[in-house]
């Protein structure tokens, strides 16, 4: 299958070979078709197999194609729930319509407001937002949605998740009820269905892949470890594994800036990204670590949605995530458009409930190792039996606010023998293999 089969026009192709791709992904085969043909879609994919191309390639035809009856107006609009998943689709929507005479915007939160007005009143053909600003401005009556021909919903349960829903249905309410709607996410919750039916139209369901399954290139292992001692095991395999990229997540705000201080003061160039950092802050933070100027990246689940980093070689979760299905998320960051990935979870006793949820929900046991020297005093308990998937999965439990206070109580299984003194060292990668029964790698 080629990007011309698909029935894309020569300007967009000539822009696709140049950004360098000979074939469509997956999930660009089956939703490119189905977006030029006027159908509503509800995408579930993967992060990183190419979905922002998925819909960008067909609007920007159906809007070129189509002569605008009120020039100057707005006609598609792309709403994502966070700033740098925004910018990134305005990329994507300059880069693959530079050879057309299209106009496109971006406005987020966290940065004035002005330019955004001016960029608006010169008109825009297709407006890439986050929810909150994109109701100021129609408030302030810089944006107008009479025209608005397609709408997008980019990665909709991550919205639900940061409490946007109330935003989304007063947006919903100010559009022109004859539309196109397309509507993406990482998974097809409960929510995600319950939120479609008040949206879309006789939907085309596209699935590239099983429902919260992790990258099939991405190696994945659980480190059982102290809480206190996890910021040193992580120096620890940075140093001696000589990571020069890493991205490493924390679950909450102060613990991302107590960790990146703690890597710089033992001379690991580091940086934190997370809400509470300011815009400029996180776009510098955010280039200085493409250019390979910071080797570590410490991030909260909100403020690293929509980060675009190309051949990302290993993320580390030093807290597991609350919600089961953000360790999909997670490390769906690296092993991107094919390339193999490594991902590593520094686990400690308290976190079995979030260790067993998410093998819950991925179907598998991770692999645990142990590393030399970070044996824990207080043993990760062995996992739960995996149960068979209901058809209809209880509701997600709510994500509480960055740097929120979770209970974890650490109960469950039974009791695990701690592994004996005659432990082998670890191999060159430093570590020492201790597989859960049933593993499949």
């Amino acid at each position: 299958m080629t990007f011309e089969e698909l029935g894309l026009a020569a300007p967009l192709l000539r822009a696709v070979t140049e950004k360098g791709y000979s074939s469509p992904s997956p999930i660009q085969v089956e939703a490119i078709p189905a977006v030029l043909s006027g159908r509503d879609i509800m995408a579930a994919a993967q992060t990183g197999t190419g979905k922002t191309a998925g819909f960008v390639l067909p609007i920007l035809q159906r809007l070129d194609a189509a002569a605008p009856a009120h020039p100057h107006r707005t006609r598609a609009l792309i709403i994502t729930p966070t700033r740098e998943l925004a910018a990134q689709v305005g990329e994507s929507v300059s880069t693959y319509g530079r050879y057309l005479p299209l106009k496109s915007a971006v406005v987020f939160g966290g940065v004035k407001i002005n330019p955004q007005i001016a960029a608006l009143r010169k008109g825009v053909d297709i407006l890439i937002a986050t929810p909150g600003r994109l109701l100021d401005l129609h408030q302030q009556g810089e944006v107008s949605f009479d025209g608005i021909e397609v709408l997008v919903l980019d990665e909709a349960d991550r919205m639900l998740d940061m409490g946007f829903i109330h935003d989304i249905r007063r947006i919903l309410k100010l559009l022109p009820a004859r539309r196109q709607n397309l509507l993406f996410s990482a998974t097809f919750a409960p929510e995600i269905r319950e939120l479609t039916r008040g949206i879309l139209h006789q939907p085309v369901e596209v699935e590239v892949s099983p429902a919260n399954a992790t990258a099939d290139r991405v190696e994945q292992w659980v480190y059982p470890v102290d809480k206190k001692q996890k910021p040193a095991l992580l120096r620890e395999l940075i140093n001696v594994r000589d990571w020069q990229q890493v991205l490493v997540f924390s679950r909450t705000k102060h613990g991302a800036n107590k960790l990146a201080q703690y890597l710089e003061k033992t001379g690991i160039d580091a940086a934190a990204i997370h809400g509470n950092k300011s815009q400029g802050a996180r776009t510098k933070a955010l280039a200085g670590f493409k250019a390979g100027k910071i080797r570590v990246l410490v991030a909260t689940d909100i403020a690293a949605r929509g980060l675009d980093i190309a051949q990302l070689p290993q993320v580390v979760n030093v807290d597991l995530p609350n919600v089961p299905e953000d360790y999909v998320h997670r490390i769906g960051r690296t092993g991107r458009a094919g390339a193999a990935g490594l991902a590593y979870s520094l686990v400690s006793a308290d976190e079995i409930k979030q260790l067993n949820d998410i093998e819950q929900v991925i179907q598998r046991h991770l692999t645990r190792e142990y590393i030399e020297g970070f044996e824990p005093d207080h043993e990760l308990p062995p996992s739960a039996p995996l149960r068979k998937p209901r058809q209809a999965q209880a509701r997600r439990p709510s994500r509480p606010a960055e740097g929120g206070k979770h209970r974890a109580d650490g109960r469950g299984g039974q009791g695990h023998q701690r592994p004996g003194q005659g432990r082998k060292r670890p191999g060159n990668r430093g570590r020492n293999r201790q597989a859960q029964p049933g593993n499949a790698r």
